[in-house]
């Protein structure tokens, strides 16, 4: 049975590019490693993440998250059995997104009065984001990014 766990955290620390960089390929071949898939956001030190795979593989993965002195204030926002995976192809998708990328999404933008953009997000919210990244302009943006990087990875 699959499950998929949605939840948000934030930062302790300045994450600059690299440094995203950095924990993506590390979570990246610990998720092979673990079958699980999924994407994340980060936005003004805050993390939005989305987990798939076996639910005793996604708690593996939450607690290394939870012991991670990077990240603070964890909120299980969903937490399920899905039919399938909506991110199949992916370790961990991410895309760079902006404040006001997470802004356009109808009825996403009166969560951001607080600190954290991602900390207080309900479930409701929670859903259209992953649709977004899903199903989106961010999804397209991601590809495309995929396969500029196979190209140049191939030359």
């Amino acid at each position: 049975m699959l499950g998929h766990c949605i939840y948000a955290s934030a930062a302790t620390c300045p994450f600059d590019s690299r440094a995203l960089q950095v924990l993506l390929e590390k979570a990246r071949a610990n998720n092979r490693r673990l079958g699980i898939t999924g994407m994340l956001l980060f936005v003004d030190g805050s993390f939005f993440q989305v987990l798939e795979g076996l639910p005793e593989n996604i708690e593996a993965v939450l607690r290394t998250i939870s012991a991670d002195p990077r990240h603070t204030r964890i909120s299980r926002i969903i937490d399920e059995p899905i039919a399938e995976r909506s991110f199949a192809e992916w370790t961990m998708g991410y895309a760079d997104v902006t404040r006001h990328d997470v802004h356009a999404i109808a009825g996403a933008n009166d969560f951001f009065g607080k600190a954290s953009c991602f900390e207080n997000i309900d479930r409701g919210r929670a859903t259209k984001l992953l649709t977004a990244f899903r199903d989106g302009r961010w999804r397209i943006r991601l590809a495309s990014t995929k396969a500029v990087a196979a190209v140049s990875a191939a030359v």
